[in-house]
């Protein structure tokens, strides 16, 4: 009986959802309107992940992901109302290779198009974060409380070999070659891992200063001098000249408009929240079924076309 109910109320909200979906969007009617330049906002909020993770109802995808932040940025690139892309962030960071991803497409987004990025910090805007916003920005604003900087990289590792022993786990392993169980939390890192590792690691923080010299046209040796791991408040931060003004959101919305050419307060485009329709299925699932019962309302079934002899 209740697994019943459930798959009704399941029905009920999907077709509900799907009603307004087709009442918002689906107006053939409705005039043109001309769209007025505007900033283009993306939010990254949350841990930074590579990757390109689609939400649904029973899928949910803490923080923000690579793929999505990507797509985000050509579309404004390709929507010839954007005069600005404004970056609102507050992330205490994530993946190297994430922040890789996002600033190599934020870099493309300038050579392409040659317009404005701004960045507008929240809470945070540390380590990966940082990198995305110092990359490719113009400007970057941060309240005197954000914490941001954390400029450097980490491998985590843990050993729970002893762990293992008292409650009498073993294990092995058949590996193809000596450092194929590099990291293994069942055994201690050999000084040769170590070496390995370390190395990746200084590869990635080389990299990661000079994104930060480049982006925010600073001496590499001055960026290395900041670079402990340590966070800064976005004051300490504007006096080391890691942002550039203190101010919240709405201070670098103002500032966006004014580098895109925008006169008074600059209209936005945000990426549209998916539809609870959406959220209930994936979204390719969601337009499937949504053609779908739009042919059966229409009569546009190849079945109910087809002769009766040939069914």
């Amino acid at each position: 009986m209740l697994k019943k109910l459930f798959i009704s109320a399941i029905l009920l909200i999907a077709v509900l959802s799907f009603v307004v979906s087709l009442l918002k969007g689906n107006n053939n009617g409705a005039k043109v309107v001309s769209v007025p330049d505007r900033v283009a906002v993306i939010n990254i909020e949350g841990p930074i992940l590579s990757g390109d993770g689609k939400e649904t109802l029973f899928n949910h995808t803490a923080g923000v992901t690579s793929g999505s932040v990507m797509r985000q940025i050509r579309e404004a690139a390709d929507d010839k109302s954007v005069k600005v892309l404004l970056l609102r962030i507050d992330s205490g960071g994530g993946s190297a290779t994430a922040a890789e991803e996002i600033g190599r497409e934020l870099k493309r987004f300038k050579e392409n198009t040659n317009k404005p990025i701004v960045s507008a910090m929240g809470n945070m805007g540390a380590s990966a974060a940082y990198w995305i916003a110092a990359c490719a920005s113009d400007k970057i604003y941060a309240n005197s409380t954000t914490l941001t900087g954390s400029i450097g990289v980490y491998m985590p590792y843990m050993n729970v070999e002893e762990l293992f022993k008292k409650i009498g786990i073993t294990s092995g392993k058949i590996k193809s070659g000596p450092y194929k169980d590099i990291m293994s939390g069942d055994r201690p890192m050999t000084p040769e891992e170590q070496a390995i590792l370390q190395e990746i690691v200084n590869e990635i923080y080389a990299d990661f200063i000079k994104t930060v010299a480049e982006g925010r046209k600073m001496d590499e040796a001055k960026v290395r001098g900041l670079a402990d791991g340590r966070i800064y408040t976005g004051e300490q931060a504007q006096k080391l000249g890691l942002v550039d003004e203190l101010g919240n959101y709405y201070d670098a919305l103002a500032a966006a408009g004014k580098l895109g050419g925008i006169e008074g307060e600059p209209p936005v485009k945000e990426p549209a929240r998916q539809t609870p329709w959406e959220m209930l299925f994936t979204s390719e699932m969601a337009k499937a079924i949504e053609a779908h019962i739009i042919r059966q309302i229409t009569g546009d079934v190849q079945l109910e076309s087809t002769p009766k002899a040939e069914r």
